[in-house]
């Protein structure tokens, strides 16, 4: 499952390595700030516990950071980091980093022919820019090239394959 991250609005993709296959999933409406992020982190676990089940069954995280458009983390990658952290301790779920440069654009472009009103996109946005984050993750599993250019990195150890990603028993993000 993939977690873009947002201070109002925050999307939902769900996705598996075998098929290397993104949807979106839902837009959390929570504010990051209400409860000190608690609220926020709660209604995430909902959602990943909803989807996977329980922490011992198998499923990982991906968490878009805000990188810049020359690689460097942003601003904000900080909080990601730390918020991410309290969504994996939460959760008990491994949970990498993957660049979400140019997400959103990908999903304003996913919609620019759709016929939806802009209440209908921004409704939408951010899931759409999660599946487009996961996807890219997905796609780089093998190794090869991503979408964005940009890359990931795990914060919980777990056993690595052959080319150092993190995996799970059935493959599922």
């Amino acid at each position: 499952m993939c977690i873009d991250l947002g201070d109002n609005r925050t999307g939902l993709a769900a996705g598996d390595a075998f098929s290397r296959l993104a949807s979106p999933l839902k837009v959390l409406e929570v504010p990051i700030a209400e409860r000190g992020g608690e609220s926020l982190v709660a209604a995430i676990v909902r959602e990943v516990n909803g989807y996977f089940g329980d922490a011992r069954t198998a499923g990982e995280l991906v968490v878009g950071m805000p990188f810049n458009m020359d690689g460097t983390e942003g601003p904000r990658a900080k909080g990601v980091r730390a918020f991410a952290d309290r969504v994996a301790k939460a959760t008990g779920r491994v949970v990498h980093f993957h660049d979400e440069r140019l997400s959103s654009v990908e999903a304003d472009w996913k919609m620019a022919r759709s016929g939806l009103t802009h209440g209908q996109k921004k409704a939408r946005r951010d899931a759409l820019a999660a599946a487009a984050i996961l996807q890219d993750f997905l796609g780089g599993l093998e190794g090869g090239g991503t979408a964005f250019g940009g890359g990931s990195s795990g914060v919980r150890s777990s056993e690595a394959d052959a080319d150092g990603r993190e995996q799970d028993d059935d493959g599922g993000v």
